[in-house]
């Protein structure tokens, strides 16, 4: 990543999210709320409806203002092709969230999710478990598994619905020096023991599993956020567990990205937060 960030000199103001779809993202709340606590009156940052076939093109398109941009699905992976630079953290789960582009025009990219996660945790006094379970085997419990290998000690079980997401999990872990094994989703209520639960499913998914909350939970960490809280969130907290939303995973990588692309640091956690809390809100 050395040079992708930038600096108060450059010219380049202009950032946005891609993905579709894209009409749902939080993002334009976040930065521009970082913006406005930042005094960065002449940024600006939208959503663009973006696929895997328009995204060269509209790489392409874009001019020397650009100061880099944010990706959700499905562009994490189809963007690597299109760099000329990957850091390591993004290339060991093969999944880019954020684009910077760099003085000298080359395009950066980083992923800042598994930090995020990290962060995240950190900020719930989570800083090492000696086991966790993962629900779920998707694209965001790569990255959920990459954060894991930074405070899990020992065994992750990672709880599937196929064999060949099962053998996929158990590679990622190889790849990480993580420690994973599988198991059945028939068998998903056991990974509530966990003193540590990452919860990466779509919504819905989970909801026949808060009848099997443990009475003392440990700590959920549930990526989804809208519509919030999940019937699992909700019972754990009830429990008197500790519970970590996808609210604050998105603003803790937002956080990471705005530092990257305006060069300002720190990003203002509270304030982004504060605008995501109010955007959801109000839906």
């Amino acid at each position: 990543m050395n040079g992708a960030r930038r600096t108060d000199g450059d010219r380049r103001h202009r950032a946005a999210v891609l993905g579709s779809p894209i009409g749902h993202s939080l993002s334009p709340v976040l930065h521009r709320a970082a913006y406005e606590e930042l005094e960065l009156r002449d940024w600006s940052y939208d959503r663009f409806e973006t696929d895997e076939a328009a995204l060269p093109e509209f790489l392409a398109g874009l001019g020397p203002e650009w100061a880099g941009l944010s990706l959700t699905m499905p562009l994490k992976r189809a963007v690597i092709p299109l760099l000329d630079e990957v850091s390591d953290t993004a290339a060991s789960v093969e999944a880019v969230n954020t684009v910077v582009f760099t003085q000298d025009g080359r395009r950066v990219g980083d992923n800042t999710d598994i930090p995020g996660i990290v962060a995240a945790l950190r900020e719930r006094g989570i800083e090492q478990v000696d086991s966790a379970a993962v629900l779920g085997a998707g694209a965001t419990a790569s990255s959920a598994l990459a954060a894991l290998a930074r405070v899990c000690t020992g065994e992750v079980v990672a709880y599937v619905r196929s064999a060949a997401r099962a053998a996929e999990m158990r590679q990622w872990g190889e790849r990480l020096g993580l420690r994973v094994r599988t198991a059945d989703w028939a068998d998903a209520d056991r990974a509530l023991r966990a003193p540590l639960v990452i919860a990466t499913t779509p919504a819905g998914t989970t909801d026949s599993l808060a009848r099997s909350v443990p009475e003392r939970p440990g700590t959920l960490f549930d990526v989804l956020y809208d519509p919030w809280p999940t019937d699992l969130a909700a019972r754990w907290s009830a429990h008197g567990g500790a519970v970590v939303s996808g609210l604050d995973l998105l603003v803790h990588q937002a956080v990471l990205q705005v530092e990257q692309m305006t060069g300002r640091a720190p990003a203002p956690l509270h304030a982004m937060r504060t605008a995501g809390e109010k955007a959801l809100a109000a839906r």
